[in-house]
């Protein structure tokens, strides 16, 4: 990715000198359908600090045919260079460029992305600008703080549909001409072209309407489920508007689910792109549709979180991405008719993993990173962005009270609208309304890398009776080669008191047994409890306020060993499973315990989110951190597990089709694959599984990856199935069989060509890596370090990273992929998102070793 970074100090300086007011922009789309290059033609009009002074805008184009500045040409071969036109001799105030280029259309998911749908063999086209994007569709100062309206006109094939961030208008000669939108950043801006399927509705509030679209392609159509998106969406508007006391900011809200999406979905104002794979083309449970309606929530939060009031620069990703995060879960949680009261479960359970498993990394970095260019924040989509950030928030809101914080967040609503903000704005605010002074707890929480663990100590008499208690906090060492120092933080904590109840067999939170209170340095007594007989289980954190690893005292430990399941609650289950898969992750629980727990526990597991990350988790255990001599004895266990679950589930229900796919994940003696091969033809069924398109293919890329099934087989089943999605089933399926030679064509068709689309590249990889063929992919190991340099110098990112992180030898765990690693990160000066990335994977392996060799001194 040569000539195409941008350092924060460059865009501060290009800020300082340009004030951007307005773009026009003229796209030729009309020989879309064949693909290749377009006609872009740009006049952006700008003021200047200065006279004479020099600057430069943005642009990745193949071809610049004409740059024109305050009427002057100038010798495009001359001022164009890698991303960037020179633009000498600017005028104090107003200055006009004008740029003619031609620039193509991508099978990146970057840019403007050119997409053939099998079924009908026409194009579809959206734009993907965030980070530095909208550069490779027309000339643009890309950066979030020179905002500027943008007016699209747009030449599109008859018969096609365009849609951008300001309303639809109709088309006069196949062109169509767009109102200029408010005053917003250039990633934020948007063109979806192509025969898309549209649904329609509004949104009618106090005498206000918003019009409402749905898109999709026609070969989806059938199984969009707009009534469902429409609901959640105007519960979004209902929410958000009463709680911003801001109305909606834009003319109109489109949402598009669009193909081969590197991302859930993008913020673009007034026209959001949503991954396709949203349309559930076959059978899911509760929990994607749960997912789904976060994403959508996510989304629309950001109209006002990021679309309204924008980021100064990139170090504050973490505030647009965590603010969405946490007020879309909070919807789902306390709107009236949310169909996910529990949601705050889902964040404990998978958001809050994500954001301990990120911040134990090398790479682990403060909330409010360090953000001196593009490169960084292109690799800064992380867990702490997103999941440690939003969890910071939900302490914020529970430190400062949820009126409070949103007192704070309506005054900064209004006080910036359609600018740019630091930090410090939206804490100013809040200050204001609280008045909590944040700056200590700034700098404690967002300005340092790491997390605590909170312990409970606990001393009783002989009765039984707690004669003191105590919280203590520890700050445990940074993982080598992170930056900073471990830090004691300030937590606004519960401590729940739960007992089993003889009637109903549940473990309750007795009725006066909730404190809540603050945690601050090594040691905090709370003497509430002091006096009380001492229940069954002492839960640290309970509603999950604080964001922090907790432990179980030995006796609670013991009692949630064997009645985990019997929470009555959620959020208390999901709170110690995650406890527990913690301290496998760290060593502290052997992974054959593990496994233990979660056979004795998941039966009584009602939450369907919770039960599909445990698969996961478990697989995921004893795989990698189980004792290599242990493994095929576990995973055995585990599978003739699945199976018993499948057959014992309520037929049709959502845990039936949760326990099928973990089982078709594992299944490996030969009357388990028989099984497999049985439902797929029809010779087996199980009561209410219904083996529909995509559960068809899941047993398929099993069925693959063991040798039962090869070409013929592969080939037939995606005749059943002539679509994208099929294209991608049957390229994992294919890349997952146990063959040399499936391995060297998989291999070459992601590392050796860069002809695959982005999402194909992304299913080959999958199917590529094999945890059951460690074996035969072995040799992979060292051609990985021979290329890995190129790739990342080659490949555009979202391209490079998928094969840097999906290709690194995470399965080989041992001391030789170690060294291995060590050896290429000292000779290969990898530039730092490289090193990161590859560190991170390191990490991995290094974590997996430490998780084996306490799982076998249990032995």
């Amino acid at each position: 990715m040569p000539g195409t970074n941008l350092t924060r100090e460059e865009a501060q300086q290009r800020a300082k000198l340009l004030t951007v007011d307005s773009y026009e922009i003229d796209l030729d789309l009309s020989g879309a359908q064949e693909g290749g290059t377009y006609r872009s033609v740009t006049t952006v009009r700008f003021d200047s600090a200065e006279t004479g002074a020099e600057s430069f805008i943005d642009l990745v184009a193949p071809t610049v045919h004409e740059v024109t500045l305050n009427g002057d040409p100038l010798d495009p071969a001359e001022v164009f260079k890698d991303s960037r036109i020179a633009l000498p001799g600017l005028l104090e105030g107003r200055n006009v460029l004008r740029v003619v280029a031609d620039c193509a259309y991508t099978n990146t998911g970057e840019g403007l992305h050119r997409f053939v749908d099998p079924v009908d063999q026409q194009a579809y086209l959206y734009t993907q600008f965030e980070v530095p994007d909208a550069r490779r569709v027309f000339a643009s100062f890309e950066q979030p703080d020179l905002k500027a309206t943008f007016q699209f006109t747009v030449k599109a094939p008859t018969g096609w549909t365009v849609v951008s961030n300001s309303p639809t208008p109709e088309p006069k000669d196949d062109v169509w001409i767009f109102e200029a939108t408010p005053r917003i950043s250039t990633y934020i801006t948007a063109l979806i072209v192509g025969p898309y399927h549209s649904v329609h509705s509004v949104y009618e509030k106090d005498g206000r309407t918003v019009p409402l679209g749905i898109y999709c392609r026609p070969s989806l159509a059938e199984f969009l489920d707009s009534d469902a998106i429409f609901e959640v969406t105007r519960q979004g508007f209902d929410w958000f508007q009463e709680k911003f006391d801001y109305a909606y900011p834009f003319k109109k809200y489109d949402q598009l689910f669009v193909p081969e999406f590197n991302a859930g979905a993008m913020e673009n104002a007034g026209a959001v792109t949503i991954r396709d794979q949203y349309v559930f083309r076959s059978k899911v449970t509760d929990a994607a549709y749960e997912v789904r309606a976060e994403t959508i929530l996510h989304e629309l939060a950001h109209m006002w979180f990021g679309d309204l009031v924008t980021m100064e620069w990139w170090n504050d990703l973490w505030l647009n991405e965590s603010f969405a995060t946490y007020t879309s879960i909070a919807c789902q949680a306390y709107h009236p008719q949310s169909r996910w009261p529990h949601s705050w479960t889902t964040f404990a359970n998978s958001m809050k993993t994500w954001a301990y498993r990120q911040d134990q990394l090398p790479s682990t970095h403060p909330i409010m990173a360090e953000i001196n260019d593009l490169d960084d924040v292109l690799v800064n989509f992380d867990g702490i962005t997103y999941a440690k950030g939003a969890s910071v928030l939900k302490q914020l809101v529970a430190y400062v009270g949820m009126d409070e914080f949103f007192a704070g967040v309506q005054a900064y609503f209004k006080r910036h609208a359609y600018g740019n903000t630091r930090l410090s704005d939206l804490l100013g605010a809040l200050e204001e309304t609280s008045g909590r002074d944040l700056k200590t707890w700034s700098k404690k929480w967002l300005e340092t890398a790491g997390i605590n663990i909170l312990r409970p100590e606990i001393e009783t008499d002989a009765n039984g009776v707690i004669t003191s208690f105590a919280i203590r906090q520890e700050a445990p060492a940074l993982p080598a080669g992170a930056k900073g120092e471990p830090t004691l933080r300030p937590h606004r904590i519960a401590v729940g008191l739960y007992n089993l109840d003889a009637d109903s067999g549940k473990l309750l939170r007795d009725e006066d047994g909730r404190i809540e209170l603050d945690v601050d340095g090594e040691l905090t007594a709370v003497p509430q409890l002091a006096g009380r007989r001492r229940p069954d289980v002492i839960l640290l954190n309970d509603d999950d306020l604080s964001y922090a690893k907790v432990r179980l005292d030995e006796t609670s430990l013991a009692f949630v060993t064997e009645h985990l399941g019997d929470f009555e609650s959620s959020l208390p289950r999901a709170l110690c499973w995650a406890s527990a898969w913690d301290m496998t992750r760290d060593a502290e629980l052997a992974t054959r315990d593990y496994l233990s727990l979660a056979l004795s526990g998941i039966g009584k597991e009602s939450d369907i989110g919770v039960v599909q990350s445990l698969h996961r988790q478990v697989k995921l255990a004893v795989d990698l951190y189980a004792d290599p001599s242990a493994r095929e004895a576990l995973l055995t266990r585990w599978t003739d597990a699945t199976l018993a679950h499948l057959r014992a589930a309520e037929p049709g229900s959502d845990h039936q089709l949760a326990w099928a796919r973990a089982f078709a994940a594992t299944a490996r003696t030969p009357e388990q694959l028989d099984l497999l091969e049985g439902l797929l033809d029809g010779s087996g069924t199980i009561e209410g599984l219904v083996v529909d398109t995509e559960l068809r293919w899941a047993f398929v890329e099993r069925l693959a990856a063991v040798g039962r099934f090869d070409e013929t087989e592969i080939a037939g089943e995606l005749e059943r199935d002539k679509t994208a999605a099929g294209e991608r089933h049957a390229a994992t399926a294919r890349a997952a069989r146990p063959t040399e030679e499936a391995k060297a064509e998989a291999w070459a068709s992601v590392v050796e060509s860069d002809k695959l689309p982005n999402a194909v590249q992304e299913a080959v990889i999958a199917g590529f890596v094999q945890t059951d063929q460690r074996e035969l992919l072995a040799a992979y190991a060292d051609k990985y370090f021979e290329v890995v340099k190129d790739v990342w110098d080659s490949r555009s990112h979202e391209m490079a990273q998928q094969i840097v992180v999906g290709l690194y030898p995470s399965i080989q765990v041992s001391e030789v992929t170690l060294a291995e690693t060590d050896t290429w990160l000292a000779a290969a000066e990898p530039p730092p998102a490289l090193r990161r990335l590859v560190s991170e994977s390191r990490a991995g392996v290094e974590r997996a070793l430490k998780a084996q060799t306490a799982d076998a001194a249990t032995a």
